[in-house]
Formats: C-alpha cells, sequence, structure tokens
C-alpha cells in the first residue's frame, strides 16, 4: 500500500483516467466494427465523418497514436468507396 498521499492520490488519478480510456477505446472499436459492418453506402457515407472526428479527438488525446488513427480513416474510406 501506498505510503504518501500524493502517492494515493496518483492512483485514484491512474484510475479514473484508466476507466476514461477505456470507455472511449471500447467506443472507437465498436464504431469502427459498425461500419465495417455496414453494407449499405449510404449509411456508411454519413457514418464516416463522426467515426473520423472520433479517432481524430482519440489521437489529439495520445490515446491511439496518430498515425493508427490515418490507417484506420484511410482504411476506412477505401471500404466505403467500394461498396456498391
Amino acid at each position: 500500500m501506498a505510503n504518501h498521499k500524493s502517492s494515493l492520490k496518483r492512483i485514484r488519478q491512474e484510475k479514473t483516467r484508466r476507466l476514461h480510456n477505456r470507455y472511449y477505446g471500447k467506443t472507437m472499436r465498436n464504431a469502427v466494427r459498425k461500419l465495417r459492418a455496414t453494407t449499405n453506402k449510404e449509411e456508411a457515407v454519413a457514418m464516416y465523418p463522426a467515426v473520423t472526428k472520433l479517432l481524430d479527438k482519440l489521437a489529439k488525446t495520445h490515446l491511439i497514436h496518430k498515425n493508427k488513427a490515418n490507417n484506420l480513416k484511410s482504411k476506412l474510406a477505401i471500404y466505403i468507396n467500394k461498396l456498391a
């Protein structure tokens, strides 16, 4: 167990941040999955801006790497363009 007040505070902060990061990470993965599962082009085109916005936000806060966000956006755009 921690011996200093600052250590106890750090533990509380890390727990809060971890829960926050897990929530947004899972939300991002679900949004990408949902977009990839869509077979209707109009729906996919409508969903794409929201997903890219989420990816950019997570990259900005360093929850995911900026290159990962850009790779995902690129792959999703390619997927949407291939839909008939």
